[in-house]
């Protein structure tokens, strides 16, 4: 596979960058045509890509760079079921689990539809029962709370979807643990009651060790509060695609949710990952953040380049990325309600291309996937704001919905006026003039962003904003060349821990060759200060 570098288009746009260097956003924003051609919008949500560091041309070479590496052809494999996740050589078709039931989409000559809407329906009938208090624990009490236990994709995007859709919510309680630090599941389980808490444990292989551990001691707490004889599988369920192992921990075989190996962790929220969602907001709601996800799925396939969200949301973060050398990238929710989104899209896009060694095992030779991050406005503009201002330079991503869903208008009024002031002042800065002679107050502008309007967070604006994300984390490791679907790193990183808590399980140091590590474990293990 050819080095980004080496393509003619990639060189292009190399000369392009050099001709772009005396353009500035305030002028540019004067057109007033610019705001109408670079805006794209999908049913009442609206994306504004005016305030980029683009001209038509620019946006004509990025898509002439994202023919040259076969974006299309990459996509199109993907929604077939072509085995693209090529280091496993599996399918990528976390698509498939909000396609239309009667879509015919083949793994392997079998049509996968039948499947999802039977699990989807195993879901509905499970979370109903729940849901209007028919399923009961061991003592007969009514589930009131749900214990989510998971890790990764096993808990960010059930955790961040059910928290920005709170204002929904009309099931039981929800409470979610990841971490295997034991603060985590202690503080989860003091204020629950084992009579009424049913724990989920969600893990593909259940075997992942954090989750096990923290469901291990769940389940010890269950034992303890309800007696040794007690029927422990009606509070339990596994959402796994191994279902021996759940039936070993004690879930019932009725309470297992599976999902195919095609499903990767960070994509799984759409699968049974979703089901504490699903349980909060009902099967109604629930099918509508699919609906969602569905509608920018068939955008981003039949839409052109020129007027496709992630195609475009992609292609500028290789601009900045690979052009102006911008390694990072900021969301900045002006809905407190997506606080956990940029923690969420982060897994999403560092996780998955977050590397250097493409999918022809050669390393690629360019910047890659940047850092994520941001935190909601207001709270965003008196923390780190001011780096963005005035430091190194960071695309952005504003979001904000028009419609909220509380009756405190000057409030809303605020919020919003803050986003377009805070995209406004990046873009065009402030002048010595216009700071009064302050130099402390010269703001260069010129900062790159898109504003994302919503017109209500509701579950299908939700599963809309998401699957572009999801796409647009998918253009940009096609155009880096990468297998954005798997994830080595972390896997090396667990496999080392596991050699050291053997070790420390039994007194000892497992740290050949590395003084720092050896060290740092006997500080943990000795209180005499003996050194190894």
């Amino acid at each position: 596979m050819d080095l980004l570098a080496d393509f003619r288009e990639f060189q292009a746009l190399q000369r392009h960058r050099e001709a772009l260097k005396d353009f500035h956003l305030r002028q540019a924003l004067g057109d007033r045509d610019r705001h109408r051609a670079m805006t794209i919008r999908i049913g009442e949500a609206l994306f504004d890509f005016s305030k980029h560091l683009a001209t038509p041309e620019t946006l004509s070479l990025l898509i002439r760079l994202a023919h040259a590496r076969d974006v299309a052809g990459w996509r199109d494999q993907m929604f077939s079921g072509a085995a693209i996740n090529t280091s496993e050589n599996r399918a990528v078709l976390h698509t498939a689990l909000r396609a239309e039931p009667s879509a015919d989409i083949r793994v392997g000559g079998v049509n996968v539809m039948p499947g999802i809407a039977d699990n989807l329906r195993r879901m509905a009938t499970f979370c109903d029962q729940v849901r209007r208090r028919k399923t009961s624990g061991a003592t007969g009490r009514a589930i009131t709370d749900v214990l989510n236990i998971g890790i990764g994709g096993s808990d960010l995007g059930p955790r961040f979807i059910s928290e920005a859709l709170r204002d929904v919510h009309d099931g039981p309680v929800l409470h979610f643990v990841s971490n295997v630090d034991g603060h985590a599941i202690s503080r989860a389980l003091a204020g629950l009651d084992p009579e009424t808490t049913l724990v989920i444990v969600a893990s593909k292989t259940f075997t992942t060790e954090e989750t096990m551990l923290n469901a291990a001691v769940a389940r010890r707490w269950l034992v303890a509060g309800l007696g040794e004889r007690a029927d422990l599988g009606l509070h339990l369920v596994a959402l796994s695609s191994a279902p021996d192992k759940a039936a070993a921990f004690g879930v019932k075989p009725e309470r297992i949710f599976g999902f195919a190996d095609w499903v990767g962790g960070r994509y799984s929220v759409w699968s049974a990952i979703g089901l504490s969602v699903m349980l909060a907001i009902g099967p109604e709601r629930f099918a509508s953040l699919l609906a969602g996800a569905r509608d920018m799925d068939h955008h981003f396939r039949t839409q052109s380049f020129e007027k496709n969200i992630p195609v475009m949301m992609g292609l500028l973060g290789v601009w900045y990325r690979n052009l102006w050398d911008m390694p990072a990238h900021v969301l900045l929710p002006y809905d407190d309600r997506l606080a956990r989104l940029a923690k969420y899209v982060q897994q999403m896009d560092m996780e998955s291309n977050g590397k250097a060694v493409g999918r022809d095992g050669r390393f690629v030779g360019c910047g890659t996937g940047p850092v994520i991050f941001g935190e909601p406005g207001t709270d965003s503009q008196h923390s780190f704001m001011q780096l963005v201002h005035q430091g190194q330079v960071i695309p952005a991503d504003f979001i904000a919905v028009i419609a909220p869903d509380h009756d405190l208008a000057d409030n809303h009024r605020s919020l919003l006026a803050n986003c377009f002031a805070q995209s406004r002042a990046l873009a065009i800065g402030q002048t010595l003039e216009e700071a009064g002679g302050d130099t402390g107050r010269i703001f260069s502008g010129n900062r790159p962003s898109t504003t994302i309007l919503l017109p209500q967070l509701d579950p299908y604006h939700l599963g809309l904003l998401l699957a572009a994300y999801e796409h647009k984390v998918f253009v940009q490791g096609i155009i880096w060349g990468l297998n954005s679907f798997d994830q080595p790193g972390v896997e090396l990183g667990k496999k080392l821990a596991k050699d050291i808590v053997a070790g420390m399980a039994q007194g000892t140091v497992a740290a050949q060759g590395d003084c720092s590590t050896a060290g740092l474990i006997a500080a943990a293990l000795y209180s005499d200060g003996r050194e190894v």
